[in-house]
């Protein structure tokens, strides 16, 4: 089901039949590095992932993390989308796209275009976002689609600090 799409992407909620992306994605190096191992070692494993995480998350508040496809030929570049996790008090966007894909402004294309489909759309007032420290592209994607530094955050699972940037829709003039 298409959510929304942009000028050269098109973003829907994930089926199984994205399983063998999803479980590509996942395992990718930068992936592993900078948001970590889900676990994932199968296609099954990723279907699963698929029905509890992002299906679950849609049915229950409305939005999940959704797949980027090019319009012009339904490749599957990466995933985008919105989350509420128990650990944060507001929605966060996130965002994950193959290497191959890097450069091209998927990300920033789908990612200005979920933080407008949060605040036009779903009405949120406020967004944030969480990167590791060490995560330069992605802080610098979140300050171009314009969320700002806010402060470090530790999860309570967590031993890192995370760097959480926001977009407080109110203060927009």
């Amino acid at each position: 089901m298409k959510i929304f799409e942009t000028e050269r992407l098109t973003l829907r909620l994930q089926t199984t039949d994205d399983a063998g992306f999803i479980l590509e994605l996942m395992n990718d190096p930068s992936w592993l590095q900078f948001i970590g191992d889900r676990g994932l070692r199968t296609v099954e494993d990723a279907c699963e992932y698929i029905e509890n995480r992002p299906t679950r998350m849609y049915e229950q508040f409305g939005f999940c993390l959704y797949l980027v496809e090019r319009k012009e030929d339904q490749t599957p570049v990466g995933i985008c989308g919105l989350v509420k996790r128990e650990s944060l008090e507001d929605v966060d966007i996130g965002f994950a796209f193959l290497p191959k894909y890097w450069g091209k402004g998927y990300a920033y294309e789908a990612a200005s275009a979920t933080l407008a489909y949060g605040l036009e759309t779903l009405g949120l007032n406020r967004i944030v976002a969480i990167t590791t420290q060490d995560n330069e592209a992605s802080a610098k994607l979140l300050e171009k689609i314009g969320l700002k530094f806010d402060r470090l955050v530790q999860f309570s699972n967590d031993a890192e600090e995370l760097r959480l940037f926001s977009f407080n829709n109110h203060l927009k003039l």
